[in-house]
């Protein structure tokens, strides 16, 4: 039940996005919905091996490759699902870091034990 709500909350998170940041655009709830399972299943998988990879590169920077890593993922997601636009590289960046601030909020607010 945990996981549902969660699914759920990001897809809001999503939804909100459009009206913060103009160069992100959904098509849907139900698009939503298939974004928050990929960008899921990216974060997942994908986002421990490229964190290893580019190690070096992460602590120069102090930790600041995260944020261009997160974009990366966000922008290819947009890419994969139909439905589901990024304007460019600067967006997916912005976009990707609102959505964790917002998806990260709304957790906190609605899932307290």
């Amino acid at each position: 039940m945990l996981l549902l709500a969660t699914w759920l909350i990001n897809a809001l998170a999503l939804l909100a996005l459009p009206y913060l940041i103009h160069s992100v655009k959904i098509d849907s709830f139900g698009t939503a919905l298939l974004v928050a399972v990929v960008l899921g299943f990216v974060n997942t998988i994908l986002r421990p091996i490229l964190l290893l990879l580019t190690l070096p590169v992460t602590l120069l920077s102090m930790g600041l490759f995260i944020f261009i890593i997160n974009g990366l993922m966000f922008w290819m997601v947009a890419n994969m699902v139909n439905g589901f636009h990024v304007a460019g590289f600067w967006s997916a960046v912005g976009g990707a870091l609102l959505y964790s601030v917002i998806s990260w909020t709304l957790t906190t607010l609605l899932l307290q034990k």
